[in-house]
């Protein structure tokens, strides 16, 4: 246990103290920053007052149109030519030519703009007309609009799980956000840090630094001092990460003031806000503290010492089941190049389970097909946390833990076996039928 210890440190250290480490350490929050601030910096530069040229031909929305701050409109008089040339003369935003139309059937209506109009203008002016139609059809038939307000209904659906635990709420995009977020870093990290392991062990055997060490140390020693020690050294880079991370995005936005950028879908509801008038605004505004509040009692109910708990089991368990068949693929062969055929199958299992998280597990969690990808120690680091957040049996997490624990033991002494020969083999091209012979060599 003591060489052990001493190869975890070395292992550790090394890498740690690399150039390349530091630089991605620090280097990685920087440009997740720049992710997130640029974009909202970018859009508070860019951001200006749309000015609209009207020509109104109809006479039915005679000061109808009202400027806001972000868009404001000039009225013109004339001939549709004449609005033309003056419209060229200016820097205004887009000519709005409404010609005489039919209120049942308004059509003829154009925009014309020097450059091709913003998604956000055409939604705001095409909503603002709508508004102003609608107003104008429901004077002609006798209803006023207010009490035909007062008869729209809005429902928001609230689920509820019901437990021996008493009643909790839940929100099913919080839950899967939950379990996806886990399954990803997951899947991430052993790809990530397994190639490491791969990569370390072929340089050591290309350098013939192994053939010293294995003087003084077994094999599997050896093998499970390299995996350990790049399994902490990708423990601490992903935690400076999200410490460096949080610290410089909350530090940017603070000192310039910088709000996160508006997705195209909140842009595209803010042109509907801004166009509908204030009432649909105020209506959106308590939507949305509604969606606010049901996402926070929907994380309050989320058994987050379980999801961690689970989170750190399956991100370890997963990262040493594969990082010692990693290691035995580095001691195989000679070179990186003649790892792929020995990869592919290797990461098939992680790439299925990647994929069917999302599109059947989500879908049905409590399936079968998720019971028994979940449960395979091959698939169960991923599946499985994409599953904890929705409630999984008691007896099928530990059923899984202990599946995947046994899993780690039988790939560990699969990849020991190989790796004890490997490591010494040189010049030989390797192939399935010659790592099958490897399992019953006597060293």
């Amino acid at each position: 246990m003591h060489k052990i210890w001493l190869i975890i440190q070395r292992e550790y250290l090394t890498r740690v103290r690399k150039k390349s480490f530091i630089i991605m350490t620090f280097l990685t929050p920087l440009l997740l920053a720049a992710f997130l601030v640029v974009p909202a910096w970018l859009a508070t530069v860019s951001d200006r007052s749309d000015v609209v040229m009207v020509l109104d031909e109809s006479g039915l929305f005679a000061d109808k149109l009202e400027s806001k701050k972000d868009m404001q409109f000039v009225t013109l008089q004339g001939s549709l030519e004449d609005a033309k040339k003056i419209y060229q003369e200016t820097e205004y935003t887009a000519l709005l030519h409404i010609p005489k139309i039919n209120i049942q059937n308004p059509e003829g209506i154009k925009v014309y703009s020097k450059k091709n109009a913003s998604l956000q203008t055409k939604v705001r002016l095409e909503n603002m007309l709508e508004r102003e139609i609608e107003s104008q059809r429901f004077i002609a038939s006798g209803i006023e609009r207010e009490l035909l307000n007062k008869m729209k209904a809005s429902i928001s659906l609230t689920t509820v799980n019901l437990s021996d635990e008493g009643e909790k709420t839940n929100n099913a995009i919080v839950t899967s956000a939950a379990g996806l977020i886990g399954a990803v870093i997951i899947y991430f990290f052993i790809f990530l840090y397994g190639v490491q392991i791969m990569r370390g062990v072929i340089e050591e055997k290309t350098n013939r630094i192994i053939e010293v060490m294995i003087s003084s140390v077994k094999p599997f020693q050896l093998m499970m001092g390299k995996i350990v020690g790049i399994a902490g050294v990708g423990l601490t880079q992903f935690l400076l990460w999200v410490v460096l991370s949080s610290v410089v995005v909350t530090g940017v936005q603070a000192a310039f003031g910088i709000k996160p950028a508006p997705s195209p879908l909140e842009q595209y509801e803010a042109g509907r806000a801004q166009a509908t008038g204030e009432e649909v605004a105020t209506d959106q505004e308590g939507g949305a503290k509604e969606v606010v509040a049901d996402v926070s009692h929907a994380l309050g109910n989320l058994n987050f010492p379980l999801i961690l708990a689970c989170f750190l089991f399956y991100f370890l368990g997963g990262y040493l089941l594969y990082g010692s068949l990693f290691g035995a693929i580095g001691a195989a062969v000679d070179n990186e190049t003649d790892t792929q055929q020995f990869m592919f199958p290797i990461t098939i299992p992680l790439i299925i389970s990647f994929i069917m998280s999302y599109t059947v597990v989500l879908q049905n969690p409590d399936g079968p097909v998720a019971f028994w990808m979940s449960i395979i120690p091959f698939t169960s680091p991923i599946v499985m946390m994409v599953r904890v957040p929705f409630g999984v049996p008691t007896w099928e997490l530990l059923l899984s833990m202990g599946l995947l624990v046994g899993g780690f033991i039988f790939t560990t002494w699969l990849a020991g076996r190989i790796y004890r020969v490997g490591i010494l083999m040189y010049g030989k091209r390797v192939n399935y039928k010659e790592l099958s012979k490897w399992l019953f060599y006597r060293v």
